[in-house]
C-alpha cells in the first residue's frame, strides 16, 4: 500500500513563494521533514519515494502548471497503484484566512482549476484534501494577479507556522485514519 501526497502549485521561478504555490511549499517541508528527496522527475512531475513508519509515501509536485494537474496525479497513480483513499492534495483557498488550514475528505473544486483537473482525470470529488488559506483580495485586484502574487510581510510569518501545522496533519495520517485528522486538525 502506498500514500501519494500532492502539493499544488505552478513550476518555474517566477511562481516560487506564490499564494498559488503554498502546496509546493508543503511538499518541500515534507521532503526535509520526512527525508524523502524530491528527485525523480516523470509522470509530468517532481516527485520522491520514501518508506515512513513503515508505509511508502510518494510526495509529488505537478510540473504541468496548476490547470493541468490532474494530467500529472492520475498516470502516476496507475503506474503505483495507488488507490484513490490514499491520496492527499493540498492547495490553496482564498475562502480561508491566511494562517487556517481545513482537511475535507471530498467536495467540489469550488472554483479551483488544479482541483477541478483532479476530478476531471480521476473521475471522481471523493478524495482528501487540505486546503491552505489565503483570503481573499480586498482592493478589487483581480484573482489571477492576487493568486500569483507573493504573500505580505505579515502573512508570511503565519505562513511558516501553517506550513509546519499541514505537515504535520500529512504526518499524521500516516498513523491514523484521514477522518480522525480531520477531527485533531479542523479548528
Amino acid at each position: 500500500m502506498m500514500k501519494l501526497i500532492v502539493g499544488l502549485g505552478n513550476p518555474g521561478k517566477q511562481y516560487e513563494k506564490t499564494r498559488h504555490n503554498i502546496g509546493f511549499e508543503v511538499i518541500d517541508e515534507l521532503a526535509k521533514r520526512l527525508q524523502i528527496p524530491l528527485a525523480q522527475s516523470k509522470h509530468k512531475g517532481l516527485y520522491g519515494i520514501g518508506n515512513v513508519r513503515g508505509e511508502k509515501v510518494v510526495l509529488l509536485k505537478p510540473l504541468t502548471y496548476m490547470n493541468l494537474s490532474g494530467e500529472s496525479v492520475r498516470p502516476l497513480m496507475d503506474y503505483y497503484q495507488i488507490e484513490v483513499e490514499d491520496l492527499i492534495v493540498i492547495y490553496d483557498d482564498l475562502d480561508l484566512p491566511v494562517g487556517r488550514i481545513r482537511l475535507r475528505q471530498k467536495g467540489s473544486a469550488g472554483g479551483h482549476n488544479g482541483i477541478k483537473s483532479i476530478i476531471a482525470h480521476l473521475g471522481t470529488q471523493e478524495f482528501n484534501r487540505i486546503r491552505v488559506g489565503i483570503n481573499r483580495p480586498t482592493n478589487g485586484q483581480p484573482i489571477t494577479d492576487y493568486v500569483l502574487g507573493r504573500f505580505t510581510k505579515e502573512e508570511q510569518e503565519q505562513l511558516e507556522v501553517v506550513i509546519q501545522k499541514c505537515s504535520e496533519a500529512c504526518e499524521a495520517t500516516l498513523e491514523k485514519p484521514f477522518l480522525q485528522v480531520m477531527n485533531d486538525f479542523n479548528q
